[in-house]
């Protein structure tokens, strides 16, 4: 009887939320929808499957993350953008004046629209990068490295639109 009542109690709760919180702690008000345009890429160095990859992780998390349904275009809160740096950089010094570690940068553009509250929109960029050994060729570690920072981008700007980080 005890559980019925306590079933019951969170049962009510439940039905109560009528905020537009995911239970990842993203408020997404009362947006129903969200689109992610195609992003481009206007890096220096190309990567051809990059935008790509990007877009796509980018709509998973906000699928995976919220209650909202993923439309082609025009959804309460639309993102767009473009990849706008991808490059390699020698970083930490080695014994003999060698180089130890080279640096992979990526960092994305971001145009985010709140089509029902535009106090919440921005144009942001958002950067990450990861080390790598100098010895090893960034072809034998570059799809790995990208994963991560694809998920670590996307993860930021989720955080940035709808946690308000």
């Amino acid at each position: 009887m005890r559980r019925l009542v306590v079933l019951a109690v969170v049962a009510v709760l439940v039905a109560s939320c009528k905020g537009g919180y995911s239970f990842t702690g993203g408020d997404v008000g009362n947006a129903k929808t969200l689109s992610v345009e195609a992003f481009g890429n206007r890096a220096d160095l190309i990567n051809p499957m990059l935008a790509q990859r990007f877009t796509t992780e980018l709509q998973a998390v906000m699928v995976r993350q919220t209650p909202l349904s993923l439309v082609s275009r025009e959804g309460d809160l639309q993102f767009s953008g473009a990849v706008v740096e991808y490059s390699v950089r020698s970083e930490a010094p080695a014994a003999n004046d060698q180089v130890g570690q080279s640096r992979l940068n990526m960092s994305v553009e971001v145009i985010f629209v709140n089509t029902l509250d535009d106090s919440k929109s921005f144009t942001q960029r958002f950067s990450a990068f990861r080390n790598f050994p100098a010895s090893t060729d960034l072809r034998s570690v570059e799809d790995a490295l990208v994963e991560e920072l694809v998920s670590e981008l996307s993860d930021k700007i989720f955080n940035r639109a709808l946690v308000q980080w």
